[in-house]
């Protein structure tokens, strides 16, 4: 680019993106979407459905369709094919969770500032603090998870394969559909305490309960009962340091039979960490919300597994939608 080519309009409009984010977030909190239905409606008809003021709804709603949310006919306003698929909590598909997830995230990034400087995390842990916002994380992940499983389990080969631990696996969606796909398969569910009601409720609703257990325990401190063929460890590493992931990924292979295989899911870095763009923004999200937290490189996850003792590691060509990756390798047999 020239220099007579450059102007602020990208640094501007980046600057003022978080109008947009927030004008989602609002209506996701307002439950707007799900409020209009799946017919055409009025401002004011959806103002009275939530207690609001009826010029503020109709401020918002033009917002929305604006952004191409919402399409607007006259005075009436209806959900667009995405909104009513993905926003509307009668859906199977509704990402709101999620989203209100995101919500409670963005006070810390106001702060990005001050936890570079400090180099410490300026959240608590929300997402198992408080109820509410548990509830948002769990159910968001569990959504997410179950929109990629279907695409994702089907890339990975576990022939032979019976018994499966789900290392981190919070609600079980994966060894749910790690089941579901391969019949002979076993699994067990590893996470905290607080998971268990969510994890068997998801369980039973599958009836998978014959197949699938729940063992409670942090993945630091608490021993890993049973052997396994497989474990997969799903969005587990970015959580932790990398000398507490070396212990996550050495206990993870403890728990593996020989020749057992070991599937790593998560936001992976390049070798130079630049890039791609999600992972590299999630590392800066586990530096505002953890003590040590952050993406990690193929590179650094591949050294990680070799130390543990897994072997013929390879990446798959699977990139799921936030780009995130898998890497998979197998224990050494002695």
């Amino acid at each position: 680019m020239q220099k007579d080519d450059l102007n602020p309009a990208r640094l501007l409009s980046l600057s003022g993106a978080y109008w947009e984010t927030c004008a989602l977030h609002g209506a996701v909190k307002l439950d707007v979407f799900t409020a209009m239905g799946h017919k055409e409606t009025t401002a004011l008809d959806v103002a009275k459905k939530i207690r609001a003021d009826p010029r503020g709804m109709a401020m918002l709603l033009n917002a929305l369709c604006a952004m191409d949310f919402i399409e607007k006919n006259g005075d009436n306003y209806s959900n667009t094919p995405l909104s009513a698929t993905f926003l509307c909590k009668d859906s199977p598909r509704y990402v709101g969770f999620m989203i209100m997830h995101h919500h409670h995230l963005v006070e810390s990034w106001f702060r990005l500032d001050e936890a570079v400087i400090s180099g410490k995390a300026v959240r608590s842990s929300i997402s198992h603090d408080d109820e509410s916002r548990r509830e948002n994380f769990l159910m968001g992940m569990f959504n997410l998870a179950m929109g990629m499983a279907p695409q994702l389990v089907p890339t990975l080969d576990l022939s032979g394969k019976t018994r499966l631990l789900d290392l981190g696996g919070g609600p079980g969606t994966y060894a749910i559909h790690f089941c579901m796909h391969n019949p002979d398969l076993m699994a067990t569910v590893f996470d905290l305490p607080t998971t268990r009601p969510f994890a068997q409720k998801t369980i039973s609703k599958f009836n998978m309960s014959d197949r699938i257990n729940f063992q409670a325990g942090n993945f630091i401190e608490t021993p890993i009962q049973g052997r396994y063929n497989v474990v997969w460890l799903s969005h587990i590493l970015h959580g932790d340091s990398p000398s507490d992931c070396d212990l996550i990924v050495e206990k993870a292979a403890q728990a593996l039979e020989p020749g057992g295989m070991m599937i790593i899911h998560d936001f992976i870095l390049n070798s130079g960490k630049d890039g791609p763009l999600f992972p590299a923004l999630f590392s800066l999200n586990m530096l505002l919300g953890t003590q040590g937290g952050q993406s990690y490189s193929q590179d650094e996850i591949k050294e990680m597994m070799i130390r543990a003792g897994i072997e013929k590691i390879n990446r798959t060509a699977y990139l799921g939608p936030m780009e995130s990756g898998i890497m998979v390798g197998t224990k050494k047999s002695f």
